[in-house]
């Protein structure tokens, strides 16, 4: 499933902004207003725009291959590549959220490199109760220009949404820094990933299959295979094959867990041969067949 910024706004009770003042689309408002009220989680899937929160209260993030709780205060970055949901376990959640898209931040520097918004870096940031106060001020400071009526507003909101970034950035800087030497490897594993996690969520049952072999991701990237297989290796230490496998047993995880499409729907969806060769497939990985890992999973 891919959430667009108009069905963002279709599932809240708050309107969706107007500005024909500039391209792109920012917007900023208290978790309150968006604390779903009712028990059912944000739906999964990859959203089609870029969000920051920070959150007070116990809540989980469920990606493909993980969960993560946040117990009690956390700064949040969520990218338009990785699938994702949020579920609720209390009903009252405080802080704060932005949205916006990448256009937003035309010629103000590229949004997407910063490494909370890459595959492959951790979005989640707990937080002391200081730096809770610290980040909840600049929210407090984002609010009250959004209602302003001064004319270079949108430029003071892009410089408060790089503030939370820098900042964050500065609270765990070692998931960051990459050696020089490793640029030219590391940005092709960054662009090799990105193509990589483009293919999922599937659009539905009969949607084209992601591609599987390290020979068409080349060719999309318009690379030498060797090359992407040389650059995966160095920098995930795992061949580009392993790596999309792997991606492809957990969209069948999230596929068993989250759908209710047939084994033998989610055998050709990711481009297996059939039911058996997929079972055989998630067995040898997890011990379990798809059939017992879905009682297990949603018992």
């Amino acid at each position: 499933m891919h959430q667009s910024i108009e069905e963002f706004y279709a599932k809240h009770s708050f309107a969706m902004p107007i500005d024909t003042s500039c391209f792109g689309h920012f917007d900023v408002f208290k978790m309150e207003q968006y604390t779903p009220t009712n028990d059912i989680p944000i739906p999964f899937g990859r959203k089609e725009y870029l969000k920051i929160c920070i959150i007070e209260g116990d809540s989980f993030i469920h990606y493909a291959d993980k969960s993560i709780h946040v117990k009690n205060k956390a700064l949040f970055f969520g990218n338009s590549l990785i699938p994702y949901n949020w579920e609720w376990v209390e009903k009252h959640q405080s802080g704060y959220s932005c949205i916006f898209d990448d256009i937003f931040f035309l010629d103000y520097g590229h949004i997407k490199e910063y490494p909370v918004f890459r595959p492959g870096n951790d979005p989640v940031f707990e937080l002391s109760t200081e730096q809770f106060s610290f980040f909840d001020h600049i929210f407090t400071k984002m609010i009250a220009e959004k209602n302003d009526n001064f004319e270079f507003k949108k430029d003071i909101l892009r410089s408060l949404v790089f503030q939370i970034i820098h900042a964050a950035l500065k609270m765990r800087p070692s998931s960051s820094i990459r050696p020089v030497h490793a640029t030219a490897a590391l940005r092709t594993t960054q662009l090799f990933q990105e193509l990589l996690e483009k293919q999922f969520p599937l659009n539905g049952a009969n949607a084209k299959p992601p591609l599987r072999s390290p020979s068409a991701y080349a060719s999309q990237l318009a690379i030498h295979v060797n090359h992407l297989n040389k650059s995966v290796k160095e920098v995930l230490k795992k061949t580009t094959t392993e790596i999309v496998l792997e991606r492809i047993l957990e969209e069948a995880k999230v596929l068993l867990r989250h759908s209710n499409w047939t084994i033998s729907e989610i055998a050709y969806s990711l481009g297996f041969g059939g039911p058996t060769h997929f079972g055989a497939f998630f067995k040898k990985h997890l011990q379990y067949t798809p059939s017992e890992f879905r009682r297990f999973e949603t018992r």
